[in-house]
């Protein structure tokens, strides 16, 4: 069984092969990108001079997932990257989109922590279902980021916090209601 705590290590060939050390067996950019999404490091260096690649070929695999349409970065971000290259905001940018990434990740993970505490939707037929789609349409838009911090679940919050009483008022609320609509369709 494989470290997963380890970067798996990807040798490039002088064929420009890519050979996963692992598995023994040659791999594709998409190999390495699903790795990625799975929550793997990867470090990709030349066989014969011993050069770390890895960034070239994370922005190769960027590159080619935005040409074929599934666009993340806009041009806008495009063109203030390409600016940052070239001003003295290049030595803050690193350090901004590393932050905001951060953000991003910690909000869908406590998102999905949220959706998975007692919540009184949670008895309604096809919640689970919604539930799941919610996580897997969140897992694709953060391309893998969240990693298992949104199956970790947690404390129910309301409990937490002592905002059972506004839950209880809530589910009366909803039970008027649902009354309501009843004596209406009669």
């Amino acid at each position: 069984m494989a470290e997963t705590n380890k970067p798996l290590l990807i040798k490039r060939y002088a064929s420009r092969r890519l050979y996963n050390t692992e598995t023994s067996d040659y791999v594709t950019l998409e190999d390495i990108a699903a790795f990625i999404r799975e929550g793997r490091d990867v470090q990709i260096v030349d066989l014969k001079s011993g050069d770390d690649l890895t960034r070239q070929y994370l922005l190769q695999i960027i590159a080619e997932h935005e040409s074929r349409g599934e666009s993340v970065l806009g041009v806008d971000i495009l063109t203030d990257l390409v600016r940052s290259y070239t001003s003295q905001a290049s030595s803050i940018v690193p350090q901004f989109l590393q932050a905001s990434f951060e953000m991003l990740r910690d909000g869908q993970s406590k998102a999905m922590e949220n959706m998975t505490k007692v919540n009184p939707m949670a008895s309604m037929p096809g919640f689970d279902a919604m539930r799941a789609q919610q996580e897997a349409f969140l897992k694709a838009m953060t391309g893998g980021m969240m990693g298992g911090a949104a199956a970790s679940g947690g404390g129910n919050a309301a409990a937490d916090s002592g905002e059972g009483d506004d839950l209880d008022e809530i589910k009366a609320q909803l039970a008027a209601m649902q009354d309501k609509l009843s004596k209406m369709g009669k």
